[in-house]
C-alpha cells in the first residue's frame, strides 16, 4: 500500500510534481494482518514525519499531581484546567470561583493561580528527554513539544517501537499527553485534537483526517474563522474545499499561509531545540513520602534521563545535587559526588541509595529535583570489546561508595607529583577527584611504598647489610636536586638479601655513606 500526498518543502525538487510517498508494508501471518512497517521510498528518500506532543493538562500538573482533592488552576479568575476530582464534582473550564465554590461546597478545595515560569520549565525538561529519541525537535504553543522522527525510524525499528517508548517515558513522569502525528508539524498539532485512531493513522490522505476538525483550533485566526463561520463553513474539510485563491481574498495571506504549511505546500522553519549547559528535572509523587526507601524509584528514572541526556550531548558530570521538596514546600540538598566523571546511572543510584539511608526526614516528601550543573566533554570509555560481562568494576566505583557511606575525609588517596626527590614525589590526599590512586609519573624501577626517612645501612668490607646482607642487582639512577637551597646528590640501586627481598638503597655522594630508602612488595 501507498499513501501518497503532497510533499512537504524542500522535497519538491526530489519527486516529480512535488509528490511524496510513504510506503507501508503490511504482513499476513496466520490469517491475521500484523501491524504495519514503514520503510523508505526507493531512493533512500527520507520523508518528514512529525509526532507532536500536546500536554493537555500541563498548567496543572507543573503545579500539582495531588488526587486526593479537588485542585483547580485559575488564569485571570477563571478555571483553566481542573483535576479528576474537581472533574467529578463537575468544575469545568471557563467557569468562574464563585461558581467553582458552590461546587466544591464542603469539600477540600485547593485554588492555583497559573505560573507560566513553571509550564516553560516542564517543557525545557520534557525538551531534554525527547533529545534521546531525536535531535530534531521544539516547542510550540506553550503546552506542545513536535518532534521530527522520520530520520529515526530506523534507529528504533519501526513507528510502532518509537511510540512505544515515547509513552513509556511520558508515563514514567505522569503527565497526560494527546498524540498527533503528521507530515508537518501544524499537521500534527491538530490532529492530536482527533481520536487516536485518527491522530496515529497515516495511511489514510492528509486531507482527509484533518477534514473533520473544527473551525475554533484555528484560534489564531479569530477574524477569519468568524468569517468563515457566518458564511457557514464550520470545520476545515469546508475551506479546503474551497480554491485557495478566493479563500486568500477571504481570510487574508497569513491565514492561507498557515494552510498551506499544515499541508505541507510551504516551507516552515522552525529553530531546533538546542541542548543547555546544565541539568535539571523533577518528579512529583502526588503523595507524601515519608519513607527513604520509597524515593529511590523516582531517583531512578531522574538518572535514567540525566544519562540519557548526558550521552545524547556527549557530556559527563562528576556531581549531582538532590532537593527533596516537603510537604510545606520546604527545600532539602542533598549532594552526591564520584571520583570521576561519568554517566552511568546504575552507579549514581548506588551512590545516592547510600547518601539516602542516612537521610532522616523531618517532614514527608512530596517533589523530588535533580540537577546537575558542572558538565564536562565526555572521555571515551575502554571497554572489551568481546567480553563486556569479564570487565571488572572501577576502583573509582569503590571509592565512591567508601566516601558517600564514610565521609569525604575517611578516604585518602596516595599518590605522586612531578618531583624528583622520591620523599617529595609521594604525598597521601583525602581529596580523590584526581582519578586511581598512584596514576601519577614513577620511575620503572621505585618502589611505591617508602620509608618515611631513609635509614643508614651498616658497611662491613665492602659489602651492605640490613637484616642480613644485601648484594646490589641493578644501578644506579642518580638523582641531583635542591641545588638551590640543600644540595643534593644520590646513586640510587636495587639490592637483595638471601631470601628474594629487594630493596632500594642509595649512597649519599656529597657525605659518602649509603641508606635504605624503600622495601619493594
Amino acid at each position: 500500500m501507498v499513501h501518497c500526498g503532497r510533499a512537504p518543502a524542500g522535497l519538491d525538487r526530489a519527486l516529480p510534481n512535488g509528490r511524496y510517498c510513504i510506503y507501508v508494508q503490511y504482513s499476513i501471518h496466520n490469517g491475521r494482518t500484523l501491524p504495519p512497517t514503514y520503510r523508505l521510498p526507493p531512493g533512500g528518500l527520507v520523508v518528514s514525519l512529525w509526532l507532536c506532543l500536546r500536554f493537555n493538562q500541563l498548567p496543572l500538573q507543573c503545579l500539582s499531581r495531588c488526587e486526593e482533592q479537588a485542585v483547580v488552576v485559575l488564569a485571570r479568575q477563571r478555571v483553566l484546567c481542573a483535576n479528576n476530582c474537581a472533574a467529578a464534582l463537575g468544575i469545568r473550564p471557563g467557569m468562574g470561583t464563585a461558581t467553582v465554590h458552590a461546587l466544591v461546597n464542603s469539600e477540600p478545595l485547593r485554588l492555583l493561580e497559573r505560573d507560566e515560569g513553571a509550564e516553560q520549565r516542564c517543557l525545557q525538561q520534557l525538551c531534554c528527554w525527547a533529545y534521546g529519541i531525536t535531535p530534531g525537535l521544539f516547542s510550540w504553543r506553550q503546552d506542545c513539544l513536535q518532534l521530527e522522527i522520520g530520520g529515526c525510524l530506523n534507529l528504533f525499528r519501526g513507528l510502532d517501537n518509537l511510540l512505544a517508548e515515547v509513552s513509556r517515558g511520558i508515563g514514567r513522569r505522569g503527565y497526560s499527553v494527546e498524540y498527533g502525528l503528521a507530515p508537518t508539524p501544524k499537521a500534527a498539532w491538530l490532529l492530536s485534537f482527533t481520536p487516536a485512531d485518527t491522530a496515529l493513522e497515516i495511511t489514510r490522505p492528509l486531507t482527509e483526517r484533518l477534514a473533520p476538525l473544527p473551525l475554533r483550533l484555528l484560534d489564531a485566526f479569530p477574524t477569519a474563522v468568524d468569517s468563515l463561520r457566518r458564511a457557514g463553513l464550520h470545520s476545515l474539510g469546508d475551506i479546503l474545499a474551497l480554491p485557495p485563491a478566493a479563500l486568500g481574498r477571504r481570510c487574508g495571506r497569513e491565514f492561507t499561509h498557515f494552510l498551506q504549511q499544515v499541508l505541507g505546500q510551504r516551507e516552515d522553519r522552525q529553530a531546533d531545540y538546542q541542548p543547555p549547559a546544565t541539568f535539571s528535572d523533577e518528579y512529583w509523587f502526588g503523595y507524601e513520602v515519608k519513607g527513604n526507601a520509597e524515593l529511590l524509584p523516582a531517583a531512578q528514572m531522574l538518572l535514567q534521563s540525566l544519562c540519557a541526556f548526558l550521552r545524547s550531548t556527549q557530556l559527563q558530570t562528576a556531581e549531582i545535587c538532590w532537593q527533596l521538596v516537603g510537604m510545606d514546600r520546604s527545600l532539602r540538598e542533598v549532594g552526591v559526588r564520584s571520583a570521576s566523571s561519568h554517566s552511568d546511572w546504575k552507579s549514581w543510584h548506588q551512590l545516592t541509595g547510600i547518601c539516602f539511608d542516612q537521610l532522616q526526614l523531618a517532614t514527608g516528601v512530596e517533589g523530588l529535583i535533580l540537577s546537575c550543573r558542572n558538565l564536562h566533554p565526555g572521555q571515551p570509555e575502554n571497554s572489551d570489546l568481546f567480553h563486556p560481562g569479564r570487565q571488572r568494576e572501577p576502583l573509582a566505583h569503590l571509592l565512591d561508595r567508601l566516601r558517600s557511606r564514610l565521609g569525604l575525609q575517611a578516604i585518602e588517596k596516595v599518590g605522586c607529583r612531578d618531583e624528583h626527590l622520591p620523599e617529595f614525589a609521594v604525598h597521601v590526599s583525602s581529596d580523590c577527584s584526581g582519578g586511581e590512586p598512584g596514576t601519577g609519573h614513577t620511575g620503572a624501577q621505585r618502589p611505591f611504598w617508602l620509608m618515611p626517612r631513609p635509614q643508614p645501612l651498616r658497611q662491613s668490607r665492602q659489602r651492605l647489610y640490613w637484616n642480613g646482607a644485601l648484594t646490589l642487582l641493578h644501578g644506579p639512577e642518580r638523582i641531583e636536586d635542591n641545588w638551590w637551597q640543600e644540595a643534593v646528590s644520590r646513586d640510587y640501586y636495587i639490592a637483595g638479601d638471601g631470601s628474594g627481598q629487594q630493596y632500594w638503597v642509595f649512597r649519599d655522594r656529597l657525605a659518602s655513606k649509603w641508606y635504605i630508602h624503600g622495601v619493594f612488595a
